[in-house]
């Protein structure tokens, strides 16, 4: 292998490796995930950072996996339930902060997936940022990821 190849392929897959980002925000450790392979609806979740100075705002999402794609988080009825709903005016992402969306709490809904959520494929989902714009992910499907500890009711701020 010629040097100048060498060099490059070592460069692509330390790039590849990184987790995404655009501007101050950095996606890392994303997943998608289906209740079964005939699921009409999924969900992704990951870890944002803002790593600028200027706060931020996650507005929406897009993918070619879903026909409708929310933002979505978990909240008490009063009756004990747990209902999901719709974030209304997206999800606050403060200068030098971390938000974990996680099962259970806040989450990227993929509602009409457009194929199945298929263990070890990957999706691209596209978040739009108030400040940062569009940051474009890759994330794995993980249908046999277990949630975390304490992740229920966790929202990560």
């Amino acid at each position: 292998m010629s040097r100048p190849f060498s060099l490059s392929a070592t460069l692509m897959a330390t790039l590849i490796a990184l987790p995404a980002a655009a501007a101050d925000i950095m996606v890392m450790d994303p997943y998608a995930r289906a209740a079964s392979p005939s699921a009409k609806a999924g969900a992704a979740f990951m870890t944002l950072h803002n790593t600028g100075d200027t706060d931020d705002r996650l507005v929406a999402a897009q993918t070619d996996a879903a026909q409708r794609v929310e933002l979505h988080t978990h909240i008490e009825t009063g009756d004990g339930i747990m209902q999901m709903t719709e974030i209304k005016g997206g999800i606050p992402l403060p200068a030098g902060e971390m938000h974990k969306m996680v099962r259970g709490g806040d989450h990227v809904m993929l509602m009409g997936l457009t194929g199945p959520l298929e263990q070890g494929a990957d999706i691209t989902v596209t978040l739009i940022f108030e400040e940062a714009g569009a940051v474009v992910v890759t994330i794995p499907v993980d249908n046999a990821r277990k949630p975390q500890a304490g992740a229920h009711g966790g929202h990560g701020h």
